[in-house]
């Protein structure tokens, strides 16, 4: 019989965000669910994050939400502090770390450098594939906030199915909880190569109604099995950036099968972990990958629609052209010429 509370590795990605990671944190350690460890990464990180982090640990840092923000006993009053904590290396955490892990409530991993999302997380699913006691792995993002009974829910639905590998929460928008991000995942238009979230901008009226068929599970928040890890390896890290979900659950199919657990409600900023950079530098960074892993994803699954992405893109380069965008023009040109 399986049990009924198996140890989770809660994952989270930090880079250049320790304040939406530490207000991700606090509503992490308000969960209800019994058997869980905590895991943070952080990506070669700029601005003193892994100082910050521990600071919070230690219980002399808090987070801060306004008052009156309808989340605002989500991560507030602060948890008792201070949390004890281990830190890794790279090296030192995908062996494994200590076998004294046990006793530590946070666990802190230096990547080295900024390995994008699969490569960051990689380096954290690698810490949990080691530890033979960890049996699911919750992908979170860091600008996230979980309702307590979140992690739960997930577990309870891939309990009740051992053939469902990877499991999506309800996410809603963090500024605007009462509104839809996605239920549990997303539809995926090879044509254009574009993805729509289910249930997006719909008012949230839980109970959910039942979901179509999911493309992926979005990534915000995605509960993975130590089989599914096994069988269908690790994310692919080529991507850097966008277009990973998709690609997993791509491999997995036939192998393993998509859940959703509606129940399991997760508040999502949204954007936040791009880093903080001006505006417009983040949204050229995110065209850029965003293209580029379209076109690698479509070559490698759905060639037969290589063509017409490929035409989309071009109406975007001319679309860029004419508004006299000449930077924007120049990366999707630099995308075209495959670099």
């Amino acid at each position: 019989m399986k049990d009924a509370h198996p140890s989770v590795c809660i994952l989270l990605l930090n880079w250049n965000g320790w304040q939406d990671t530490i207000e991700c944190l606090e509503s992490v350690f308000r969960t209800t669910y019994s058997n869980y460890c905590v895991v943070v990464c952080d990506n070669g990180s700029t601005d003193d994050s892994m100082r910050r982090l521990k600071q919070w640990a230690e219980g002399t840092l808090c987070a801060w939400t306004s008052p009156a923000h309808p989340l605002h006993s989500h991560s507030f009053p602060p948890i008792a502090k201070p949390l004890s904590y281990r830190e890794y290396s790279r090296s030192e955490a995908e062996s494994g770390g200590a076998h004294s892990d046990a006793d530590a409530q946070l666990v802190f991993i230096q990547t080295g450098a900024n390995l994008g999302f699969a490569g960051g997380n990689n380096v954290g699913l690698r810490y949990a594939l080691a530890r033979n006691e960890i049996e699911y792995v919750w992908l979170l993002n860091n600008d996230t906030v979980v309702a307590p009974d979140a992690l739960s829910h997930l577990v309870e639905k891939v309990t009740a199915d051992s053939t469902i590998g990877m499991c999506g929460s309800t996410l809603l928008f963090y500024h605007r909880p009462d509104v839809v991000q996605a239920l549990g995942g997303a539809t995926y238009n090879p044509w254009i190569g574009t993805a729509k979230h289910i249930g997006e901008q719909t008012v949230f009226s839980p109970p959910c109604a039942a979901v179509p068929h999911l493309d992926y599970v979005v990534g915000a928040s995605m509960l993975v099995s130590k089989p599914f890890l096994r069988r269908v390896g690790l994310m692919n890290e080529a991507y850097f950036l966008y277009f990973e979900e998709i690609d997993w659950a791509s491999r997995a199919k036939g192998i393993f099968k998509l859940g959703y657990a509606p129940e399991s409600v997760v508040y999502h900023k949204q954007g936040a972990t791009t880093g903080s950079r001006s505006k417009t530098q983040v949204n050229l960074q995110s065209m850029y990958y965003d293209l580029r892993s379209r076109l690698r994803f479509t070559r490698t699954f759905m060639p037969q629609y290589l063509a017409s992405v490929y035409i989309c893109i071009v109406g975007f380069w001319l679309k860029s052209l004419l508004r006299g965008d000449v930077e924007r023009a120049e990366i999707i040109f630099k995308i075209l010429r495959g670099k």
